[in-house]
Order: structure tokens, then C-alpha cells, then sequence
């Protein structure tokens, strides 16, 4: 014996308001064969809508057995009933619900999204559909601009997209006039001829008599069930209808023939890549509809990416140019000055520093170069031009060891040094106070506390440096001619050392400690290694970074609450719309993947506004600061991104999870 089409077994159906508790439907004992013209008729309030709901899988018994082709849907999950609704059953609504963003073949097209048809082919199949209903040329409409006669053969034509197999039409011409309503009860009709099992809940007495079995509930029980003879035959063929004329010939009445199987619909791309691609077509539409909410909505998070990105562009050009500046006065160099540290007031008096230590460091095999270094400051005159200077004794590696360049001339070897040779190399400042921008240095004679020097060489200025107070005056002479000629002492106030290229700078700083100590006899002095200094800069410069990115991640966690708040609100605003799409098919995830998406959307166009204004604000700092630019690296980029999409999954998931376990009865009936 065939199994029966839809089966109900004392079914009951309660519903709890506070501490008590209506029933609605009792013991409902109902059967319904394939391809009948079944009427549910009743007052208001008699349960019918309720029964709909449960037959369209919308909502579930309390109590009994409710079968759709021998299944029980009391052991199905609610993505397997929403596998029902969308390939088994055909909703026709009262009160129409369309989306009323969306045109007529929009509203009609949307079963099918949920199966995965082809987009090309569920436009060209809602297309056909409406021409069947006489709506071709209203495929572009809204439902706003549809009359209601016309939006009910929309919700009618989508009924039939994905085959419509059991057509459930609650009062379908309650909200019609006479006319349009004898035009729906027609298509009905017409659709049960052609195979469809149709299912009316209605209190009208004329449309229940077009059924052919007509099925009375009371007090949410039957009270009678039994055939009935229709009061008209069906509509002829090339029936006219509001809209148009709609002919019935083979092609059309095949476009609305039940499709009972999925493998007829010509399913396309199917998965998680389709749905999240059509999930996203959809969230884009929303968005779109409420454009400034949408921008006032992403605020919070183009402020945060905003925010962050400058911070750590900003921090890295800053950690950048400080290096750069560090450099050029020689990133690997060790210093050794006399005393133990900074400030000690008996460094004065510790003359052990001699030049011999420098040529006894120069041998060692992680040196590079190395120079001794005194320095005084002291009178240089030119003609009658007198100028206060710092005077530097070196010898010819300084400018190695320094990295300094030379805008003219030549620098002393070590014959110069060897022969205490008085001739000496300015700088930028003293040539222009001395000598004046248009005579040439070269050659001339100046007198440094009345030696006279040759002057061979003009070094170039470092400009921009924050480290080189460019406003000195200084020059550079054999440490062998200050020494002698000048300062009149033997031991040198300072070393510098270039450590090799690729030579550990902490083992160079030791070994130096090591020989000089030997030398010494004991350890009167102490080192400074700039590349020690750097290091503490890049960690300073880190932490100083990160607490601010903290500081600005609060801006993009506002942001992101901002973004739930609005998007709660929006789950609010469209109940009714998330009932439209689980009542056609749609699965809790597809309604929670569309929110989510939306949220997602919405952070990353915020993420994308405000990497673009932190590339602005780098021009703008470019224009306004000399020497300093905001650096911005693909990790950093990489990561806004990564963060504005956290921000949406983390904000937007509550609001997608509240939209998706809406009860799909509760969520229609929602204004």
C-alpha cells in the first residue's frame, strides 16, 4: 500500500503564555493524497493557520505524529525541514510577503538560491514563471509598485520555483478584491491539474468551494472532512489575467509542473563557495539600501584601522629614521673614554689613554678601523673673521670610522699623522663663517690658536641629522699635531673602534675590554657601544608602539560593539524578511551566514577607509615634517585586514545567531 502524501497522527499543538498554557490543535487525525484540492476551512481562531504552519514544516506539533512521505519530521533537524520547505512544499501567503527591496523576479528566484540553481538558469526560470501568470513585462518591479493581485502571483510564482510539489496557500485572496480573487483560485486550480497537491486554509465559503474536499476545523479539531463537488470547471486555456494574457500551451505548463527531485532544477555551483557568494550578493543589497547607516555604522571602525595602521606606520618611519641617523655616526662602533662611567669626576685625572692603544687595537681581527680621539675647543682666525671651533685630533681612519663624507678636498693620511703635519679639515659651518659661500677653502691658511693650518678638506654637512648638531663649528687635525702643536699633552681623551662587518659586536665590546685592561694593568676606563643603544631603541621603540596600537585597538573594539548594536537592530528590523527566506528554504546557516557576511562587509569597507586615510595622513605628515615618513609594511597592511574581518565575525556573530534560531512562524508574523 502506497505510503500517503502528508499523514497526521493525533497531533496537538500548545502554546505557553507565562504559566498557562492554550491548546490550539487536539488529537488532529488527518491524511492527504497526492494531487488533491484539499480546503481547510474555520472561523477565526479555530487553529487552521496553526495546522498550515505545521504542514509547511514552519512549525512543529507538541504532541503526535506529523509524516510528509512516510518521513516523521519529529526526528528531522531544522536544516532537514528547511530541505522540505524548499524542495517539497510551496508557500502562498495572505499578506503576500515579498521582500520589498527586491523586484518581482528577485522575490520570485529566491527559492532557488537555497538549492543552488545556476544563477542564469533560476533567472530564465522565474522569468518563465511570471510570463505564465501574465507578469512578464513586471519582472522589473518592486512590490510597491505592483498592484495586489499582481504581488500575489509573484508569491505564487515563487511557490512553484523550486517545483512546488504541495502548494500551501493561507487565505490567498483575503486581501484581494473579487476580481483578483477569482484570478488566484483560478491559477490554483489550474496548478492542481496540473499535479500539484494544493492545500487552502481559508474561512471563505467561495474559495473552499472550488476545492475538492473540503476539511472543517473547529476549536483546533476536525469536525468534518469529506469530498466535495467544485462549483466551476477549471479556467480554459489563454485565460487573461490582470497584467496580461498568459497562454497555456506544453512549454509554460512545464515551466509550472511539480519538480519533485533537486536533480531537475539544474542545480549549479553547490557548497559553502556558492552560498557564502550568494550570501554576500545579498548582504551587499542590504547594505546598499541603507547607505548612511551603513557609513555611520563603519565609522567606529575606519577611526580604529585608522588609528592603528598610523600608529604602527608612524612608529616603524620613527624607528627608521632614528637608525638611519644612529648610522651615520657609525651603528657598529665602540667607544672607550677614561672613568668608569658618564659623569665620573676622577676621569680627568686618568691619563692611561695613549695612541699606542689604539695602534694595539687596530691589529685585532674584528676591527675594522679605529682612531684616538682629543678634542678642545678654540680660537680659529681668518683673515680678521674670528670664530670659536671644536677642534678634533684624529687620526686618518676617523672619517672611516665616522662614515663622514667630504664635500671638497681630500682628508690626512698617515704620512700627515706620522710627520705632525699642520693641515686641517672643516666643515660646512666654520667654511661659510671663515671663507663666505663663494670663495674656495682650498689652500687657504687659517691659524688654530695661532698654528697656521692648511686647510685640505671640507666635510659635508649632515643635514636633517638629530644626533650632529649641525650649528658647531668643527675641524679635524692629526691627533700627532694637537697633541704636539696644539693641546700639549700625550694621552687622548677617547677611542673610537669600527667592529668589522658581521663580527659580533657584544664579543668585540668584551675582547676590547679584555686587551686594554692588560694594557692597563687595570680596568680605568669604560665602553660604549651604540650598537647596545640601537638594540634598546628597537625594544623601547616596540613597546612604545605596541601600547599605543592597545590604546588605539579600543577605538576599533568600540567600533566593532557599534557594529553589533546596529546590527541587532537590523536582525529587528527584518524578522520578517529572515521568516520570508527559512519559509522558502533557507537554512539557520544560510540566514546566519548572510548577517555575518553583512557584518564582515561592513568592517572591511571600514578597514579599507581607513588604511586609505592613513596613506593620506602619511602625505600630509610627508608635506609638513622634513626627513620622516610614516613606513608601512605588507605585515601591517596583511594584518588591518585580518583585524577588520575579526572584528566582524566577533561583533556580527551574536546579531547572525539571534537572526538564524528566529522561530520561522514568530518571524512572518512580525510587521
Amino acid at each position: 500500500m502506497r505510503e500517503p502524501l502528508i499523514e497526521l497522527t493525533g497531533v496537538t499543538r500548545r502554546f505557553r503564555a507565562g504559566d498557562e498554557e492554550t491548546t490550539v490543535l487536539r488529537d488532529v487525525d488527518l491524511t492527504i493524497e497526492s494531487g488533491e484540492f484539499v480546503a481547510i476551512v474555520g472561523a477565526s481562531g479555530s487553529g487552521k493557520s496553526t495546522l498550515m504552519n505545521i504542514l509547511g514544516c514552519l512549525d512543529r506539533p507538541s504532541a503526535g505524529s506529523y509524516k510528509v512521505g512516510g518521513v516523521d519530521t519529529g526526528t528531522l533537524s531544522h536544516d532537514d525541514l528547511a530541505r522540505l520547505r524548499r524542495e517539497r512544499f510551496g508557500f502562498i501567503f495572505q499578506r503576500y510577503h515579498l521582500l520589498p527591496r527586491a523586484n518581482a523576479i528577485a522575490n520570485v528566484e529566491m527559492p532557488a538560491i537555497y538549492v543552488g540553481m545556476a544563477r542564469e538558469a533560476r533567472r530564465e526560470r522565474a522569468r518563465a514563471l511570471l510570463a505564465r501568470l501574465g507578469l512578464a513585462e513586471r519582472g522589473s518591479h518592486r512590490p510597491a509598485e505592483l498592484s495586489g493581485g499582481q504581488q500575489q502571483r509573484v508569491g505564487i510564482a515563487r511557490a512553484l520555483m523550486n517545483g512546488g510539489d504541495v502548494i500551501l496557500a493561507d487565505e490567498p485572496t483575503g486581501a484581494l478584491d473579487s476580481a483578483s480573487g477569482d484570478e488566484v483560485i483560478a491559477i490554483l486550480r489550474e496548478l492542481n491539474a496540473l499535479g500539484h497537491t494544493v492545500i487552502v486554509v481559508t474561512h471563505d465559503p467561495h474559495v473552499a468551494s472550488h476545492a475538492s474536499r473540503i476539511v472543517e476545523i473547529s476549536d483546533g479539531a476536525v469536525t468534518a472532512d469529506g469530498a466535495n463537488v467544485p462549483s466551476a470547471a477549471a479556467p480554459p486555456k489563454g485565460r487573461t489575467y490582470q497584467g496580461g494574457t498568459a497562454p497555456h500551451d506544453d512549454a509554460t505548463a512545464a515551466a509550472a509542473r511539480a519538480v519533485p527531485t533537486s536533480e531537475r532544477l539544474g542545480r549549479g555551483r553547490t557548497g559553502a563557495l556558492a552560498r557564502f557568494a550568494e550570501a554576500a550578493a545579498m548582504a551587499c543589497s542590504a547594505l546598499l539600501a541603507h547607505r548612511l547607516r551603513t557609513l555611520l555604522t563603519m565609522l567606529g571602525i575606519v577611526i580604529g584601522i585608522t588609528s592603528v595602521v598610523s600608529i604602527v606606520a608612524a612608529g616603524e618611519g620613527a624607528k627608521r629614521y632614528m637608525l638611519e641617523e644612529i648610522s651615520r655616526m657609525g651603528a657598529n662602533t665602540i667607544s672607550v673614554y677614561p672613568g668608569r662611567d658618564w659623569g665620573d669626576s676622577l676621569a680627568e685625572s686618568i691619563q692611561t689613554l695613549v695612541a699606542a692603544d689604539a695602534n694595539a687595537l687596530r691589529e685585532e681581527p674584528y676591527v675594522d678601523s679605529v682612531t684616538p680621539l682629543t678634542s678642545r675647543s678654540m680660537l680659529l682666525r681668518y683673515g680678521n673673521v674670528d670664530v670659536n671651533a671644536r677642534v678634533s685630533g684624529v687620526s686618518e681612519s676617523n672619517f672611516r670610522v665616522s662614515g663622514d663624507e667630504l664635500a671638497a678636498g681630500i682628508a690626512f693620511g698617515a704620512e700627515e699623522v706620522r710627520r705632525y703635519a699642520q693641515v686641517v679639515v672643516i666643515d660646512s659651518n666654520t667654511r661659510r663663517k671663515l671663507f663666505g659661500e663663494h670663495v674656495d677653502p682650498l689652500g687657504k691658511v687659517v691659524l688654530i690658536d695661532n698654528v697656521p693650518c692648511v686647510v685640505i678638506g671640507v666635510r659635508a654637512n649632515m643635514r636633517g641629522s638629530f644626533f650632529i648638531d649641525n650649528t658647531t663649528l668643527n675641524v679635524w687635525v692629526p691627533y700627532t699635531t694637537a697633541s704636539a702643536r696644539l693641546f700639549g699633552q700625550r694621552h687622548v681623551e677617547g677611542i673610537v673602534v669600527r667592529v668589522r662587518a658581521g663580527q659580533p659586536s657584544e664579543a668585540a665590546e668584551q675582547s676590547i675590554t679584555e686587551l686594554l685592561t692588560r694594557r692597563h694593568g687595570r680596568k680605568d676606563f669604560f665602553t660604549y657601544n651604540l650598537d647596545s643603544v640601537i638594540k634598546t631603541m628597537n625594544k623601547t621603540g616596540q613597546a612604545l608602539t605596541l601600547l599605543l596600537s592597545l590604546i588605539a585597538v579600543v577605538s576599533l573594539v568600540v567600533g566593532g560593539i557599534g557594529v553589533m548594536n546596529i546590527m541587532l537592530v537590523s536582525v529587528t528590523e527584518r524578522t520578517r524578511e529572515i521568516g520570508i527566506r527559512m519559509a522558502v528554504g533557507a537554512r539557520r546557516g544560510d540566514v546566519m551566514c548572510q548577517f555575518l557576511v553583512e557584518a564582515v562587509l561592513v568592517c572591511l569597507m571600514g578597514g579599507a577607509i581607513g588604511i586609505a586615510l592613513s596613506f593620506g595622513a602619511s602625505f600630509v605628515l610627508e608635506a609638513f615634517v622634513d626627513n620622516w615618513r610614516m613606513v608601512f609594511s605588507a605585515n601591517t597592511l596583511v594584518a588591518a585586514v585580518v583585524s577588520s574581518t575579526l572584528v566582524g565575525v566577533v561583533f556580527g556573530f551574536a546579531p547572525a545567531r539571534n537572526a538564524a534560531r528566529l522561530d520561522p512562524v514568530v518571524a512572518l508574523a512580525r510587521d
